[in-house]
């Protein structure tokens, strides 16, 4: 492993290549990029159990997999792609561009940062791990009810590996958003007030403070699961005087901000984009500001919606009825400021633009049903059904996961300093697109026909085959979509690194006024700003480069180490020793893991610092 010397002010500091960085790093963009790999990876993952189930669903009394492995893939497909693909895209995203977009050189924390993707990532390999070690998956539900989720009825150790898995994959998370929120009260460039912000930053913004409260939630849910599987508790167990019901109000008191938490960053992206390819300032910035945090506020008032069957009566169904109700209106505003956004501009398709253009009218269809689902009689209908399940993929895949490929190919130079290819980039989106509208269009009537989700097999002549062996067609050829996109960054990726800074040539934030890929400190001087759409208003002025807030100086930045990748190994071996009832390798694991904090506390991080001399030797001018 090759050193490479830095000329560092008042310590020496080590830095590696080839491997050794990338497990060392605390660069906010080099972590974007690991978040981006290991989401990948669990997206493909979790995209395989999904046509795996659709082809066991594809005919009528089927054998391709059997029932308790189908339960195992229903089970694993939701914890993956919402925990363990999802989120880190989403975190790929945020941690790629919310510094570059506010002006700052990194995050507040860069050591909590690198401390968050690994631990999500060591919960998200034990999770996985539970496939392999002959115990059998998690088999209880992405939702993991109890009591099906207790000993009595889940008596391996799959649900162990659910339950452990998640709790330090939510570790990273929950740290995760704590720094992205001191980042962005904190480090914004001089001039960019809070009503200056870009739409992506508030949007991370809202979805931090979303994070930070709900996420406690789902841990002292899972600790307490874990006490009852492991340590022999009674939380839930009702013949012991436990409650079931409470299992249900923790986790979707976490559960529904989740799902905002994972569209809202997709609102901000896709906020960006068109407002990029119309060539026009987003229609109503103000309102589309406020919507988005009065979204943030009543996604913690809708839980119950969740639990209209549960027997709560009928003024606890009303009140949640019309909550969910509510959020429509500010959902709505979002929808009219796209379109009044693209009303008039010059409109460029491009592949992100398409995304992001595809996302409207599929979202306006999730939230259609949502509301239907809202009204509490019609939900005793609907609940459980295919109904429900092709809402929470219409809102989920086709807001989420279409907004996150939105960005993806928006912000592909900025990460990369490659332009993804135009051609197979719209090959992919047209696979995708229609593959997903033929997945979960046709399941909206095969709920209303009656078909329960989470069955392994349907009997013949009830009018379910034909529309099922559409709905498995359309899930191919949405794994026709994906490989697409796995072909194109590996052509892309054989290409020069030759990214301008603005390839788009309409950029109007700040992460466009920096070269493709970004150097590690980001601004050389720190910008600064005169108003929204910092860069456009520089434009539109007639001024080519930002003006800069400070002249030209030293730069500090964070030391990369190795603790944060050790705390989250000691974690793993941790969870491992308890579920297995080894307490040796436990405390092993958890010694590791504080061994590595108090060697944080101990010895400070000095740092090191950019000098001028090595900017200007890099072509920056003050």
């Amino acid at each position: 492993m090759k050193e490479v010397p830095i000329l560092a002010h008042a310590h020496e500091v080590k830095r590696y290549r080839g491997l050794m960085d990338w497990l060392t790093t605390v660069d906010h963009k080099k972590i974007g990029i690991l978040y981006l790999i290991a989401g990948g990876l669990f997206f493909l993952i979790g995209g395989l159990e999904a046509i795996l189930i659709r082809i066991q669903l594809l005919k009528p009394m089927n054998n391709f997999v059997a029932a308790g492995t189908f339960n195992e893939l229903i089970t694993m497909h939701g914890t993956t792609m919402i925990f363990l693909a999802a989120m880190p895209l989403l975190f790929a995203l945020m941690n790629a561009v919310i510094p570059l977009q506010i002006g700052a050189r990194d995050v507040a924390f860069p050591f909590l940062n690198a401390l968050g993707f690994w631990t999500f990532f060591f919960g998200g390999l034990l999770l996985n791990i539970s496939w392999f070690t002959g115990d059998g998956a998690p088999d209880a539900g992405w939702t993991s009810y109890v009591p099906l989720a207790t000993n009595q009825f889940s008596a391996g150790s799959g649900v162990d590996y659910y339950v452990i898995g998640l709790q330090i994959a939510g570790i990273g998370t929950l740290i995760g958003g704590i720094n992205f929120l001191a980042t962005i009260i904190t480090m914004r460039a001089p001039g960019m007030s809070f009503m200056r912000m870009p739409m992506f930053t508030w949007a991370t913004f809202i979805t931090s403070a979303l994070i930070l409260f709900a996420f406690p939630a789902l841990a002292v849910g899972l600790a307490a699961l874990m006490f009852d599987r492991i340590f022999k508790a009674n939380f839930f167990e009702v013949s012991n005087g436990g409650n079931a019901v409470l299992w249900e109000h923790i986790f979707w008191i976490f559960g529904h901000p989740e799902v905002y938490i994972l569209i809202l960053p997709a609102f901000g992206v896709i906020s960006e984009v068109i407002s990029t390819f119309s060539r026009k300032r987003l229609f109503g910035y103000s309102s589309m500001v406020f919507a988005t945090v009065l979204i943030g506020f009543l996604g913690f008032m809708v839980w119950a919606h969740h639990m209209f069957t549960t027997g709560l009566g009928a003024v606890a169904n009303a009140l949640f009825s019309i909550a969910t109700m509510l959020i429509a209106v500010p959902t709505g505003i979002k929808i009219f400021n796209w379109i009044f956004t693209m009303w008039g501009g010059s409109i460029r398709f491009t592949t992100a633009n398409l995304f992001a253009v595809g996302f409207v009218p599929t979202f306006v269809m999730g939230g259609v049903t949502g509301v239907m689902l809202a009204v509490a009689p019609a939900d005793y209908q609907y609940h459980d059904t295919y109904f429900v399940v092709a809402h929470f993929h219409y809102v989920i895949v086709g807001g989420l996961v279409l907004g996150i490929f939105a960005g993806l190919f928006y912000w592909w130079p900025k990460m990369f300093g490659r332009v993804l290819n135009e051609t197979l980039g719209k090959l992919c989106f047209w696979f995708f697109f229609i593959g997903f509208h033929m997945t979960f269009f046709v399941q909206h009537f095969l709920g209303l026909m009656g078909m329960p989700r989470r069955i392994w097999t349907y009997l013949d002549g009830m009018g379910l085959n034909g529309l099922n062996l559409i709905s498995t067609i359309g899930a191919l050829l949405m794994g026709v979509g994906t490989i697409l996109f796995l072909l194109n960054i590996v052509i892309t990726s054989m290409k020069p690194r030759n990214a301008v800074s603005d390839p788009w040539e309409d950029g109007r934030t700040l992460e466009w006024t920096i070269p493709s890929p970004p150097p590690e400190y980001n601004f050389a001087q720190t910008p600064l700003v005169r108003g929204y759409d910092a860069y456009w208003k520089e434009k539109m002025d007639g001024r080519k480069t930002m003006t800069p807030a400070e002249p030209l100086g030293s730069i500090h930045m964070p030391s990369p180490t190795i603790l944060p990748f050790a705390m989250s190994v000691g974690l793993f071996i941790a969870g491992f020793g308890f579920m297995y009832h080894q307490y040796i390798l436990g405390a092993a694991g958890l010694v590791i893991t504080f061994g590595c904090m108090a060697l944080r506390s101990i010895f400070d991080d000095h740092g090191y610092h950019i000098e001028p001399e090595e900017l200007h030797d890099k072509g920056v001018k003050a």
